[in-house]
């Protein structure tokens, strides 16, 4: 029986994934795309330096199935890339956490001396094209999907590509538009240029967009409640607790009490001494003008 064994790492989290049976591939996951979209900087490592597998994919069985064990997420039979890709994104994301970095669903940037989160929150609709028009400005990126944040609340790690243009077989969506058509009406062919912020920064503030062509410009400071509400909806993003894998498959539960109850921690004192803006708009350039009377 032949055996595929490698492992990923993102920041000091590390997790190793095997693969078993009469043939298996040359990586578990054809490129690393979606890995580095979903989760910043996720390297590949042939050498084996953990001693069980955190995910196992046993392609010998007949039965198609995924479970979870407290440890390790496993699959039997024939799966596609996409259900693989969003199962190790889940269990790196744990490994993070324990490691005490936290993925946020959002963009980030350094705009007018600041650390700037703009936080996907419950509705994600604008955070994308809020990154794109700070960078018009002037903003360097520090992330676009997702930004890695420590126990302190600094910024540490993130993604540098804005859209995810083809997705992996099993997960493809026809609900999602050509990923960079609303770019292209908000900005036209040529789509904003920008600079790297690579060091480690503070957040200094958040901000939650929402883009609609309905809303008139607006800015409201948000209670504590709402601060925790909004970065709550960031954070378990990664769990996956609200998808399916497959027709028929639903992704394992691996969220525990005691995980949410430290994820609601760090979000307490995460919120706590910075200040959160709701910004709606009718496109970017008004939401951030909206957003320069805070930042």
């Amino acid at each position: 029986m032949a055996q595929l064994s490698e492992e990923m790492s993102a920041g000091t989290a590390r997790i190793r994934v095997d693969v078993i049976g009469p043939d298996v591939p040359e990586h578990v996951l054809h490129n690393m795309d979606f890995m580095n979209y979903r989760l910043a900087d996720v390297t590949l490592h042939p050498e084996i330096t953990l001693g069980e597998p955190d995910l196992l994919w046993d392609r010998n069985a007949a039965e198609k199935a995924v479970s979870w064990d407290g440890r390790t997420m496993r699959f039997t039979g024939d799966w596609a890339e996409g259900p693989l890709q969003k199962a190790i994104v889940t269990v790196l994301a744990l490994r993070m956490e324990a490691e005490g970095l936290h993925p946020f669903h959002s963009a980030a940037v350094r705009y007018r001396g600041k650390t700037v989160l703009l936080l996907g929150g419950e509705s994600n609709h604008g955070k994308s094209m809020s990154q794109l028009e700070a960078c018009r400005r002037g903003a360097q990126l520090i992330s676009t999907e997702t930004t890695v944040i420590d126990e302190a609340g600094a910024a540490v790690m993130g993604s540098k590509t804005v859209f995810i243009k083809t997705r992996a077989k099993g997960t493809e969506r026809s609900d999602k538009a050509a990923p960079e058509r609303g770019a292209q009406i908000f900005f036209g062919e040529e789509l904003p240029t920008w600079d790297e912020y690579l060091e480690p920064s503070n957040v200094d503030i958040v901000l939650v967009p929402a883009i609609d062509g309905n809303f008139d410009p607006s800015l409201s400071e948000m209670i504590e409640f709402e601060k925790q509400f909004q970065t709550f909806h960031s954070l378990q993003n990664y769990f996956l607790t609200n998808e399916l894998l497959a027709p028929g498959h639903i992704m394992p539960l691996t969220d525990t009490e005691a995980r949410r109850a430290d994820r609601a921690r760090f979000i307490q004192s995460f919120c706590a001494d910075r200040p959160f803006y709701f910004i709606r708009g009718a496109n970017p350039q008004a939401l951030m003008d909206e957003a320069d009377k805070v930042v």
